[in-house]
C-alpha cells in the first residue's frame, strides 16, 4: 500500500509537471509592432465607414483561398451573409460585426486582420502558427447588410437585430444564432460603435473605446464563462491604456433578455462587446480602426495562450463606467430676455447626422439649457456678457448655391444675415456653407430654447462677436477651417 501511494504522488507530481511544460507562455506583444502590422495590412479598398455590402464581396471572395467562406443565409433584401473560417485549433473564437448597419468600424479592422492572417515573412509567422495550431476562428464581417446599405442601425423591417435574440423575427436573427449554436464557440467578440458622446464618466474624456462583459442575468452574476471575457477586457485595457490612456470606458452591464450579447453569454460562449466610439478630428474613425485592430490581435493572442488568466475581475471593475456628458457646443453664461429681463443660461447643442445623396448633413439640436455644469463640450465658449440675437434671412435670392462662396457667406453673417434664399436647388442637397441655405421656405428657424434650431448670433452693444449656424460656432473675426455639413432648407 505504502509503494502504491509513492506511485501515485510521484504520478502527480509527473502529471503537474507534463502541465506546466506544456503551457504556452503569454508575453503581451510590443504594441509598436502590432501598430507596424496594421499600417503593412490594411486594407485599401475600404477608406471610410460609409461602404456597401457590393464592397465587401471581392474583398471576402480574395481570401477564399486561406478561408473557409461560407454563404450562412440572406437577409431580407436578398444580400448575402457570409462566415470566414480561419485556424485548425481547439479553441473556437467567433467574431461577428455590424449588426446595426451604421456601425462599421470593426468590419474594416476584421479585413485588415484577414490581410495580417495571410501575411508571411514580416516576423509575425511565429504568432500566425501560434494562432492556426491554437484557434479556430470564425467571422461574419456584416450581420446587417441592409442596414449597412442605409446606413442606419436597424434592418428592413426597422428591427433592432440586437433585440431579437430570443424571438429571431429576422432572418439576420435566425442566422446568428444558428452560426453561434453550430460553431459553439468558447469566446465571442461582438462588435459594436456608440455615439460619439459617449465618455468616461464626470470626465471631459471621450469613451473612445467601451468595453463589456455582458450579464447573462438579472443579477450580473459571474460564472465561470464572464469571467473569462473580465480577465480577457483587463488584459485587453492594460494595452489600450498605453494607445489612449484614460480614454476608455466600461459599457453598462444592466441584463437586457433580448440583446445578442447578453444571451450568448448565456448560452455559454465567454462574451466581449467592443464598442467604437469618437476620437479627437477622426469622422472616419480611421484611427479606432487601427486601434481596433491592435487590440483584437492582443485578444486573440491572450486566447491563444490562456494569458488572460494572468489578469483578475478586479482589474475589470476598475475600468471607469460610460457617461453621456459630451456635446458639441456648450456656450456658458449667454444672456437671454424674458419680459424684459436678462438671465444668463448655460446651453449645450449636439449635431447628429443623417444620410442624403450618398454622404451626410448634421441637423443641430439645442438638447438642454440652464446651469450645464456636468457637460462637455468638444468645443466650448465663456458668452458672459454677450446677448443672444436673432438672425434675418437675406432679402435678395441667389441662383443657386454655387453664386455663393464660404467668404461671402462670413460677409454676410457679420451683417446679421444668418440665412440665403436660392432660385434653384432641392431640399436636402448637401452644401458645405457656413449659413444657412433656404429654397423650400422663406423663414429661418431659430432660437436658443430646446424647441428650436440652434441659430442665432452672440454680440453685445450691436456687434456681432459668433454666430451659431446649425450648431456649428463660427468666430466672426477670427473664423477657423471648419467643415460644414449642412443642407438646403
Amino acid at each position: 500500500m505504502k509503494n502504491l501511494r509513492s506511485f501515485l504522488s510521484t504520478l502527480f507530481l509527473m502529471s503537474i509537471s507534463l502541465t506546466v511544460f506544456s503551457q504556452i507562455s503569454y508575453e503581451r506583444i510590443p504594441l509598436e509592432k502590432m501598430e507596424a502590422a496594421f499600417e503593412q495590412y490594411k486594407e485599401p479598398a475600404i477608406t471610410h465607414r460609409r461602404f456597401k455590402h457590393a464592397d465587401l464581396q471581392p474583398l471576402i471572395q480574395k481570401h477564399s483561398g486561406a478561408f473557409q467562406v461560407e454563404q450562412l443565409g440572406e437577409s431580407i433584401e436578398g444580400k448575402s451573409i457570409s462566415s470566414m473560417k480561419w485556424g485548425e485549433g481547439k479553441t473556437k473564437v467567433m467574431l461577428w460585426s455590424q449588426m446595426h448597419g451604421n456601425e462599421s468600424t470593426a468590419t474594416m479592422a476584421l479585413f485588415d486582420l484577414f490581410n495580417f492572417l495571410e501575411g508571411k515573412n514580416d516576423g509575425f509567422d511565429e504568432l500566425r502558427a501560434l494562432f492556426n495550431a491554437e484557434l479556430n476562428l470564425k467571422f461574419i464581417p456584416m450581420i446587417n447588410p441592409d442596414g449597412a446599405d442605409a446606413f442606419k442601425r436597424r434592418n428592413s423591417l426597422d428591427i433592432d437585430l440586437n433585440r431579437d435574440a430570443i424571438s429571431q423575427i429576422s432572418p439576420e436573427a435566425v442566422i446568428l444564432k444558428s452560426a453561434r449554436d453550430d460553431f459553439e464557440p468558447e469566446f465571442g467578440f461582438n462588435l459594436h460603435d456608440q455615439q460619439i458622446y459617449y465618455n468616461v464618466v464626470n470626465t471631459p474624456k471621450q469613451a473612445t473605446i467601451s468595453l463589456l462583459a455582458p450579464a447573462y442575468n438579472y443579477e450580473t452574476e459571474i460564472n465561470e464563462v464572464r469571467e473569462r471575457a473580465m480577465k480577457t477586457i483587463s488584459g485587453m485595457n492594460e494595452l489600450l491604456q498605453q494607445i489612449i490612456p484614460g480614454g476608455v470606458g466600461k459599457y453598462d452591464d444592466a441584463f437586457e433578455p433580448r440583446a445578442f450579447g447578453d444571451n450568448i453569454q448565456k448560452w455559454g460562449t465567454s462574451t466581449i462587446l467592443i464598442e467604437s466610439g469618437g476620437y479627437p478630428d477622426d469622422p472616419e474613425k480611421q484611427v479606432i480602426r487601427k486601434i481596433n485592430f491592435v487590440i483584437i490581435l492582443n485578444a486573440l493572442h491572450q486566447i491563444a495562450t490562456r494569458g488572460y488568466e494572468q489578469y483578475t475581475t478586479e482589474q475589470y471593475f476598475s475600468i471607469p463606467d460610460n457617461g453621456l456628458q459630451l456635446v458639441d457646443l456648450k456656450i456658458n453664461e449667454m444672456l437671454v430676455e424674458v419680459n424684459g429681463k436678462k438671465y444668463p443660461i448655460d446651453l449645450v447643442i449636439r449635431r447628429r447626422e443623417s444620410e442624403a445623396n450618398g454622404s451626410y448633413f448634421v441637423s443641430g439640436s439645442i438638447d438642454d439649457l440652464g446651469d450645464m455644469q456636468v457637460y462637455f463640450g468638444f468645443e466650448e465658449i465663456d458668452a458672459t456678457g454677450l446677448e443672444y440675437v436673432e438672425g434675418k434671412v437675406y432679402p435678395t435670392a441667389f441662383g443657386s448655391i454655387n453664386d455663393l462662396s464660404e467668404e461671402k457667406a462670413l460677409e454676410l453673417l457679420r451683417q446679421g444675415f444668418m440665412a440665403v434664399k436660392v432660385d434653384n436647388g432641392s431640399a436636402r442637397e448637401l452644401h458645405g456653407l457656413p449659413i444657412q441655405v433656404l429654397k423650400s421656405t422663406e423663414k429661418l428657424s431659430g432660437g436658443w430654447t430646446t424647441s428650436l434650431a440652434p441659430n442665432f448670433f452672440l454680440g453685445k452693444e450691436g456687434k456681432l462677436n459668433y454666430a451659431v449656424i446649425n450648431g456649428y460656432l463660427i468666430d466672426l473675426e477670427n473664423p477657423k477651417p471648419q467643415l460644414f455639413k449642412n443642407r438646403i432648407l
